[in-house]
């Protein structure tokens, strides 16, 4: 089995050339968006454009919510595909995808640049947004039973041969993903503070808490996720590092399913014991 990937910004219309390019290198199936696609037909995964959030819709779309690259590594098992292309917004967004479904490594990487225009590229970012429009290379009625209440419209893609001849190279769909309906949504660090305090203070070992700190990992303009940290008093008797890897979990766990960002880390320092009989810290 072979891997090739095609790679390009977010709205540049990677998804509406992919059968193209898969059509042009001999791919068999395609991943796209946390899907994997074969003859125009879902074959496993969800996708990406079902989530009610952009950061749960990356999380979707790079394999590392709970279960789902594990359904894709198996359908891909079962349907032995002879080559497969990978659709990402970077190299390093394709590779982690490669890597995460245990598949080979990429031998070809198609940038969008070299296969549209300029034109081309500023009218899908103009589509994706202005109107919230995302294309997945699949017929309508498949996608009916997963983006219920999201299609906008079908859309036939044809494209020109080198003989001059149009030949039709299947059926996509346009669909306007949940989170696209929404304004700038904006969750201010206090909320997150409020949530880390929350769960911290209700394990019954924590005598206080300061120094709640969040910081965002930034890309440009785009946030990667977070890190917390937060200073401890515990009670004496209890096995220190224990409880702290389950408070940790607990509070990623809180703050992701809140908010519905990736927490990379919760650094928790124990600053001191507090030894209830003597009525003082050590």
């Amino acid at each position: 089995m072979d891997v090739i990937a095609l790679v390009g910004p977010s709205g540049t219309g990677k998804s509406h050339r992919a059968l193209q390019v898969a059509r042009e290198h001999n791919a068999d199936a395609i991943i796209d968006d946390g899907i994997l696609i074969k003859d125009g037909h879902i074959i496993a995964g969800e996708s990406a454009k079902t989530e009610k959030s952009r950061i749960m819709a990356v999380r979707r779309a790079i394999f590392v919510l709970p279960g789902h690259a594990e359904d894709v590594r198996e359908a891909i098992h079962r349907i032995q595909p002879h080559r497969i292309l990978v659709i990402g917004t970077s190299e390093n967004m394709v590779h982690k995808i490669a890597k995460t479904l245990k598949l080979p490594s990429i031998q070809l990487i198609v940038r969008i640049e070299d296969i549209a225009s300029r034109a081309e590229i500023e009218t899908a970012q103009f589509h994706r947004l202005k109107e919230g429009k995302h294309i997945i290379p699949v017929p309508t009625i498949e996608l009916k039973p997963h983006f219920s209440g999201y299609l906008v419209n079908p859309l036939q893609s044809i494209f020109k041969q080198s003989n001059v001849r149009r030949r039709k190279l299947g059926e996509k769909s346009i669909v306007r993903p949940v989170f696209s309906y929404y304004g700038k949504l904006i969750i201010d660090d206090r909320v997150i503070e409020a949530v880390v305090e929350r769960i911290v203070k209700a394990r019954e070992f924590v005598k206080s808490l300061k120094n709640i700190t969040v910081k965002h990992l930034l890309k440009g303009d785009d946030d990667h996720g977070l890190t917390i940290s937060c200073e401890v008093v515990l009670s004496y008797g209890n096995h220190i590092p224990t409880l702290i890897r389950q408070t940790q979990a607990y509070v990623r766990e809180a703050v992701e399913f809140t908010t519905g960002m990736i927490v990379h880390a919760v650094d928790i320092s124990v600053k001191a014991l507090y030894v209830e009989e003597r009525r003082r810290l050590l």
